[in-house]
């Protein structure tokens, strides 16, 4: 079927970037990419994978926390600060990639 309609995306620039570097390594361009997605959404009737919220624990999930419950993971959070007890972010995401991929 000849391609004759046009899209115009505003993406996040990162999303796109990462999302360009494995398509890259798959040999397969962008726009042959959005083509098959839009190709499943039409042939299963609706977006071809699951779409739901992370899974946070509740110890951390400020939705299912009371107000005194959240101010109190703060004031931890703020004491372990001023006791030092931190990290550089950048590398306990590396960390957490080595770990968890």
């Amino acid at each position: 079927m000849e391609k004759t309609t046009t899209l115009n995306l505003r993406v996040n620039p990162d999303v796109k970037r990462r999302a360009e570097e494995v398509l890259s390594q798959l040999g397969i361009p962008m726009s042959t990419a959005i083509d098959i997605y839009l190709k499943q959404i039409s042939m299963t009737g609706g977006i071809p994978f699951a779409v739901t919220l992370p899974k946070a624990p509740v110890s951390v999930n400020a939705d299912l926390m009371t107000t005194d419950e959240i101010h109190a993971k703060l004031k931890e959070g703020y004491n372990d600060i001023e006791k030092g007890n931190v990290q550089d972010a950048s590398a306990a995401f590396q960390r957490f990639r080595k770990t968890h991929a």
